[in-house]
């Protein structure tokens, strides 16, 4: 188990060159000009030159590739152009509004999705399996934007329940944005927990669970579910960089101080470094998120873990027969 672990943390570091490289190849081929947005469209070309220099940007590409990974490994990102602070402090005084948004986003949407998948595949073709899967396919389908502004309208601005932007008011503040980001989801993970949960209570141990006279909710909770769950283990590290994506709408229409919002901000003012800092951050945490679930569903799933340790015991025969 320890060289499954240690095999997928050294492909993070590979993944992440290879991700950065492809995000620097990115930005460089635009044909914004650095100096420019730094000094305005009224610059001498002695100033832009001067500029460009400065900023290392006369040299070879690759060379400015290796520069940028060497002070992003001493957690140098770069400075912004506008407020000439550091990236990585901008960024990091961000993460906790993200954070916050996108696994309470996650946590609503598990609570409320996984039970009613469970219900629907217990009661199937019934009509709790019908409504509940027809408004799954809607909140599914729905534009996150579109959801936002109908939130915002009906609870915010006419009931007043909530607030309508900002972070001013604590918690309160994130329950329109989390109930935003978590609908579509609740909809995915009541279809996956009712497909998988499904082919599970088909299974023959379930039969065989049934047949020594336990309790229905015994075989559904104890036999059924626990193999169920699975394959939503997996799915769950994609919906939370999905969410962290989807962040940047919902925090844009709540006006939410977080990452996403920032690389908007960014985007607009065509403030380099940060773009390409936030993009670095959110593929960091996604590579990490990534292999959480992988070594989580290694642990839950003891095939993988007995598979990987006999392709190390007919690796180690094999050597020993080369010798």
């Amino acid at each position: 188990m320890g060289r499954y672990i240690l095999r997928r943390v050294v492909l993070i570091p590979i993944m992440l060159l290879f991700s950065t490289f492809i995000i620097f190849c990115l930005v460089n081929i635009s044909p914004t000009d650095p100096a420019l947005i730094i000094l305005g469209t009224d610059a001498t070309p002695e100033a832009a030159a001067q500029v460009r220099t400065e900023l290392g940007l006369d040299k070879p590409f690759l060379v400015q590739y290796v520069n940028y990974i060497k002070n992003a490994v001493q957690g140098d990102l770069g400075t912004s152009y506008f407020t000439k602070n550091q990236v990585s402090d901008e960024i990091l005084s961000r993460v906790p509004t993200t954070l916050k948004l996108t696994f309470g986003g996650i946590l609503l949407a598990i609570a409320i999705g996984v039970p009613l998948g469970i219900l629907c595949a217990v009661k199937q073709y019934s009509w709790i399996d019908n409504v509940a899967t027809t408004v799954a396919m809607f909140f599914a389908a729905m534009p996150t934007f579109w959801l936002a502004l109908l939130l915002m309208l009906q609870f915010a601005m006419k009931l007043r329940w909530f607030p309508v932007m900002g972070t001013n008011d604590g918690l309160k503040s994130f329950i329109l944005p989390i109930i935003t980001v978590s609908l579509p989801y609740i909809g995915h993970y009541l279809r996956y927990t009712r497909s998988s949960m499904l082919d599970t209570i088909r299974q023959d141990y379930v039969t065989t669970a049934r047949s020594k006279g336990n309790a229905e909710r015994t075989v559904i909770l104890n036999h059924s579910l626990r193999n169920a769950l699975l394959p939503l283990v997996t799915i769950t590290g994609l919906y939370i960089a999905g969410l962290m994506s989807s962040a940047v709408v919902v925090e844009s229409v709540f006006a939410l101080p977080g990452v996403g919002l920032l690389v908007l901000e960014s985007i607009k003012k065509k403030d380099i470094p940060m773009i390409l800092g936030c993009i670095v951050f959110l593929a960091t945490v996604f590579l990490v998120i990534t292999l959480i679930m992988d070594v989580l569903y290694a642990y839950l799933d003891p095939r993988i873990k007995a598979a990987y340790m006999k392709n190390q015991k007919g690796f180690g025969k094999h050597a020993k027969k080369a010798k």
